[in-house]
């Protein structure tokens, strides 16, 4: 099935508005809860519900005022919004598929834009179904003990039930590992290769002294 329409790069816009975050990768099909409260990030929220509802997500590769990001991002779809007695914005996104980005746009807008590539990720459009070739029962071992060594609770159940891609986003996009791991895993070009990457740094930070925080 294609994601909200969307069958083939070209569908795609070809100007999209960017929100550069440390640490936040999105990935297709999987959803990323957002508090939107700095004036140019509210305008850019008030614009794509005014339009097609699209965000790109991008990670920032320095810590300058307008940092150079990556050069690989995910379009997000707003699925969700509510907005706070204080003025927050309270969105989740939905990801649609991953875009390089061809060059940043002069734009009058306080946030920024950029000109994107979906070309090379036309294959994140179509999900896979629960027979996707991914090593599943390593996959689950190395997360087992990621959480046993770092004591966090996890629903087993809802491990093994899962579609292949749907467990290995969630897991690549809630264990907190740094910047530059969770752009190699947003990198991959396939779910087989992201799967492969993920186990690799599950069972690196199951070591003592490995990346720590929730995993829900």
């Amino acid at each position: 099935m294609s994601a909200f329409g969307y069958r083939k790069p070209q569908d795609l816009p070809e100007n999209i508005p960017i929100f550069p975050l440390n640490g936040a990768i999105l990935l297709p099909r999987s959803t990323l809860p957002l508090n939107i409260f700095e004036p140019r990030y509210l305008n850019m929220v008030d614009d794509a519900l005014a339009g097609k509802r699209l965000i790109g997500m991008i990670q920032p590769v320095d810590h300058a005022h307008a940092p150079a990001v990556a050069n690989v991002g995910g379009l997000g779809r707003i699925t969700t919004f509510a907005e706070t007695d204080d003025g927050r914005y309270l969105i989740t996104l939905t990801g649609i598929a991953r875009f390089r980005v061809v060059g940043e746009l002069k734009a009058d807008t306080p946030y920024r834009q950029v000109r994107a590539d979906f070309t090379p990720f036309g294959h994140d459009l179509t999900a896979p179904g629960f027979e996707a070739n991914i090593d599943r029962d390593r996959l689950r071992q190395a997360l087992r003990r990621y959480v046993d060594m770092h004591g966090f609770e996890t629903d087993w159940s809802a491990v093994d039930e899962a579609p292949p891609e749907a467990l290995v986003h969630a897991v690549a996009s809630l264990c907190p590992f740094d910047a530059l791991a969770k752009q190699a895993l947003l990198e991959a070009d396939t779910l087989t290769e992201r799967c492969s990457t993920l186990i690799a740094l599950l069972e690196m930070s199951a070591e003592p002294g490995g990346a720590e925080g929730p995993l829900q």
